[in-house]
């Protein structure tokens, strides 16, 4: 059986390394790039011209590196979790994450002339958002995850598009899903009850509690999918960035309190496996991967930077296979290729305005993948 320590060793020299030097050009482009439009969200025409225009060579390369990072940062985040839950609870893993990434961010963005106070609505606004995303969802995964395959994990998180897709249309009804995308809903459904039909015959106590863990990633995912659109539809006096750094002080804030409440403070152990996973979680999850993502957003069509929502769980599929040794079985396979085609058909449908519409809020959000991930 292959130890945590040596896991973490493995991952760390495979993919941290590789990444590193390229992921601090794109952290800095994505600021100064951002920091000089003012706050200004690049319009989809200057996207398409960008994209339209010949491309230098240099410019090329940092839109692969940029996926890449997204690509496999935000997936390994799961491996990451699953790595670090194995020695402390899930509540200091979002606490020790979360209070160490947002102020990061927060702190940069002060350097560099950006504002980042914030009105006592702003204050209740990223919040409840931050608490939705980095609480419901985090710390819930992080739990999970004690019991089930990180790559199992991240297969249902995959679904969120899917709930957003329903909420948005069946209870907001701000969008009404084309033939494709209730195609996609269909699939998506049939994906997850695959996934879970092991758990859902097991009768011993083990599979009652891999039971029990999967229902909760699935609440993890509806939290996501609420704090998600949440954001979409709301605006604050601040610029992403500094609105990101915010969600994950509040959140991290939060999660402490929970760690106290629930007694888990001086619970666990930080050996030098659990302080890699934390500081990969804090520099690959929440902030290179997050600046490449919105890094990406200005340089490439939007729906080009979405296909992270089915790329990042292949990636945690095949990194808790090759570096956890997680077991691979036919309902997994099944599946997860049922719940990507789902999440490929609802991503890609076209949607009609419904009777609550509202303009789209071009504001950038973490991705559901970096809830583990992701984001």
């Amino acid at each position: 059986m292959v130890s945590t320590a040596s896991c973490g060793a493995q991952f760390q020299n495979r993919v941290t390394i590789i990444f590193f030097i390229a992921a601090i050009q794109i952290f800095t482009e994505a600021f100064l790039a951002r920091f000089e439009s003012d706050g200004k969200v690049v319009s989809s025409s200057s996207i398409e011209e960008k994209i339209i225009m010949p491309a230098d060579r240099k410019q090329r390369l940092n839109v692969i590196i940029a996926f890449a990072m997204v690509y496999v940062l935000w997936g390994s985040t799961f491996l990451a979790i699953r790595v670090l839950v194995s020695h402390v609870p899930p509540t200091i893993m979002g606490t020790t994450r979360f209070l160490a990434a947002g102020p990061i961010m927060l702190a940069i963005c002060a350097v560099m002339g950006k504002k980042i106070a914030i009105t006592r609505r702003d204050f209740l606004l990223l919040g409840a958002i931050g608490i939705l995303l980095l609480s419901g969802g985090n710390v819930v995964v992080g739990w999970a995850e004690i019991s089930v395959p990180s790559g199992l994990a991240a297969l249902i998180l995959a679904v969120t598009p899917i709930w957003v897709a329903i909420v948005e249309a069946w209870i907001l009804k701000s969008d009404r899903l084309s033939r494709r995308g209730l195609i996609g809903l269909a699939f998506g459904s049939a994906g997850l009850i695959i996934l879970m039909w092991p758990k859902l015959m097991a009768t011993d106590a083990l599979g009652r509690k891999q039971l029990m863990a999967t229902i909760a990633l699935i609440l993890a995912s509806l939290s996501w999918t609420l704090g998600s659109i949440l954001s979409r539809r709301t605006k604050v006096s601040i610029g992403p960035f500094a609105a990101t750094g915010w969600e994950m002080t509040i959140a991290g804030t939060f999660n402490l309190l929970l760690a106290i409440m629930l007694g888990d403070l001086h619970q666990g152990t930080w050996t030098p496996s659990a302080l890699w996973a934390v500081g990969y979680l804090i520099t690959g999850g929440s902030l290179l991967g997050f600046t490449a993502y919105i890094w990406l957003l200005d340089h490439v069509p939007t729906a080009k930077v979405a296909t992270y929502a089915y790329v990042n769980p292949i990636v945690a599929v095949i990194l808790g296979v090759v570096v956890l040794h997680e077991k691979l079985d036919g309902y997994i396979l099944a599946g997860s290729a049922v719940i990507i085609a789902g999440v490929i058909l609802v991503t890609t449908s076209k949607v009609k305005a419904g009777e609550a519409s509202q303009p789209e809020m071009k504001k950038p959000e973490l991705a559901a993948c970096e809830a583990g991930a992701d984001d």
